[in-house]
């Protein structure tokens, strides 16, 4: 059973993660606005990915004899001013879902809530991930610059990327 401050965390970040879904599906908008059908196509995959783990957050809650609350999600911005500029905020977003992550295993580890903290170490692998992968695309779209061809490149490596979910989600139960 979640201690009541624990659930209102869980369920707090259960939130975060569907505003993460809707910030990257309005990136994803402004890539198709701007005909970089690759970059859109990586937002998309992104947001397939954050709307998995607020599920998963949603779902563990529910294991644990909680109830999640879902609350108005933000409105998310809409316009940048480049691919770099959506990159850069994209990693600045990421870290701060690194920290909330943080947060919770903190939290976790202070009320010796031995399966949240279980739960949540898939989630600080897959934020060292998240963090690492967004972080190489910006070093790319940095080092190329002003150059369109070197972006179109960029673009077509990104729209390979799919969702695949993760074989086991055996941390929820």
């Amino acid at each position: 059973m979640l201690s009541d401050k624990m659930e209102k965390q869980l369920y707090e970040h259960t939130n975060a993660e569907f505003y993460s879904a809707y910030l990257y599906l309005s990136m994803a908008a402004y890539f198709d606005s701007v005909d970089l059908a690759g970059f859109a196509n990586w937002m998309k995959v992104q947001f397939q990915e954050e709307m998995f783990h607020g599920m998963r957050f949603f779902e563990y809650i529910g294991h644990r004899d909680g109830r999640a609350r879902l609350d108005a999600i933000q409105t998310p911005p809409v316009e940048w001013d480049s691919p770099i500029a959506v990159f850069e905020e994209t990693y600045k977003h990421e870290q701060a879902v690194s920290a909330r992550i943080h947060a919770l295993v903190s939290l976790a580890m202070q009320e010796n809530d031995f399966p949240t903290n279980n739960f949540l170490q898939w989630f600080v692998a897959e934020q060292t991930e998240e963090e690492s992968t967004v972080k190489a695309i910006l070093k790319k779209l940095r080092f190329v610059g002003d150059s369109k061809s070197a972006l179109l490149m960029i673009d077509q490596e990104l729209a390979g990327r799919v969702f695949t979910p993760p074989a086991s989600t055996a941390a929820i139960t």
